[in-house]
């Protein structure tokens, strides 16, 4: 029997898809057992309810960030401005300290949070997901600050930020 619907897009040709779409780019953070800071550049952010409010991240199993979100109980977004480019290239990179040398702060609760960024976000996880060779984390947003910074957008495969207004 034949399917009526076409096969599933390469990933090449997805990849490619989606890069039409703009994106805030964000660093999510989160603490391992010890209290270290972990972090990783993270772009497939969405809202997903306003009652309760609740966000995602999606984050690919192979990330070492993987395993450190899996068991955390809170998660921090620090969503990147105009002029951090450098910071989403050092979060996407695997080396085993992107912390170091990168102003932060530290919450009461042990979150770090890139400084200058556009918005801080925190939550406390709601659930996790798998899909594919990702899980979508869920969380529960507790806190938060805006910031008069224009974002960092990722779009067509490079960087971008909006325009004045």
């Amino acid at each position: 029997m034949t399917s009526r619907f076409a096969p599933p897009a390469s990933a090449a040709q997805f990849r490619q898809l989606l890069s039409g779409f703009a994106s805030g780019v964000t660093v999510a953070t989160a603490v391992d057992h010890a209290g270290r800071p972990y972090g990783m550049t993270a772009s497939a952010v969405s809202a997903v309810s306003l009652e309760p409010p609740l966000l995602l991240v999606c984050v690919d199993h192979a990330a070492d960030f993987h395993a450190i979100l899996s068991r955390a109980e809170r998660f921090a977004l620090s969503v990147l401005a105009a002029d951090q480019e450098h910071l989403s290239v050092r979060f996407a990179a695997d080396r085993p300290d992107r912390f170091s040398g990168v102003p932060h702060t530290v919450q009461a609760d042990g979150l770090p949070l890139v400084d200058g960024a556009a918005a801080h976000i925190t939550c406390r996880k709601w659930g996790a997901y798998e899909a594919g060779d990702h899980t979508i984390f869920i969380g529960q947003v507790s806190d938060g600050r805006l910031y008069e910074r224009k974002p960092l957008l990722h779009y067509r495969s490079g960087y971008t930020t909006v325009c004045d207004r």
